[in-house]
């Protein structure tokens, strides 16, 4: 009797293994087709794509007598194409992100499922801001200080691959800044460090948003000012909104007990 159970148990193992695999790959093709629409209409219109994307530094190029030049054969097709897929990426990924949430929820408790769901809408939405704040107010001021600081009788002129290599890694490395808050409410809500603690460590902070921006952007006091300074504010931020979260849920759980008793 107990060598068929354990084997009635290795086969509902089995089971529900090739169930999550199957569901896994489902939410993997659906991400990817969801991917593959945006981008057909992008890889359309390619060309006014990569206009629109470079044109915080073709004024300052024109203004100067500079202008965006390819340097390889393919140049002029790969840029925009590959523009196209990761703008298609970035419209795409909050539905990528609900085939990600899809496939991880029913494995949830009720409690986590209303504590994670407003985290990935808000880290979203988070990501999407740091990534307009770049191109709206970071790339103007920072690519004017590079062209103003071009030597006399030197022309700039950017290779087209290497200006959109440079705006993606700084368009990705805001989104990501720009989730500080997120990182700070989670370390809270799970325990990791206190609230007392992250605020008696203000200073120290403020030294390491300095020191990351130094590494993510170019090297000069201005692009990494742009990104330090909304980085500490985000981070005083999400001190906020942790200790309203704290005090919500100290509040419930002092309803809970008032109940129980």
């Amino acid at each position: 009797m107990s060598g068929a159970s354990n084997e009635d148990e290795e086969k509902l193992a089995e089971g529900t293994l090739i169930s999550h695999l199957l569901e896994l790959r489902t939410r993997i093709v659906r991400a990817l087709i969801a991917v593959v629409i945006v981008f057909i209409p992008c890889a359309l219109v390619a060309n006014r794509l990569y206009e629109f994307v470079a044109q915080p530094i073709r004024e300052k190029l024109m203004a100067r007598g500079g202008e965006l030049v390819s340097t390889t054969v393919v140049g002029p097709f790969m840029a925009p194409f590959k523009l196209s897929f990761f703008i298609a990426l970035f419209i795409a990924i909050p539905y990528v992100l609900w085939q990600v949430w899809a496939f991880v929820a029913p494995g949830l408790y009720r409690h986590e499922k209303r504590f994670a769901l407003p985290l990935i809408v808000s880290s979203i939405v988070l990501f999407y801001v740091g990534v307009a704040f770049a191109y709206l107010f970071v790339f103007p001021v920072m690519f004017e200080f590079f062209v103003n600081t071009t030597p006399e009788g030197v022309k700039s002129m950017p290779d087209i691959s290497n200006y959109l290599d440079f705006v993606l890694m700084m368009s990705l490395a805001f989104g990501v800044a720009f989730e500080v808050p997120i990182a700070v409410v989670l370390m809270v809500l799970t325990g990791i460090v206190s609230l007392d603690k992250l605020k008696k460590s203000r200073g120290f902070v403020l030294i390491g948003v300095f020191v990351i921006a130094a590494f993510l952007t170019p090297p000069d006091a201005v692009s990494q000012s742009i990104m330090a300074v909304p980085m500490y504010l985000l981070y005083e931020g999400g001190m906020l909104m942790a200790g309203i979260l704290l005090k919500m849920r100290r509040e419930r759980e002092a309803r809970e007990k008032t109940d129980e008793d």
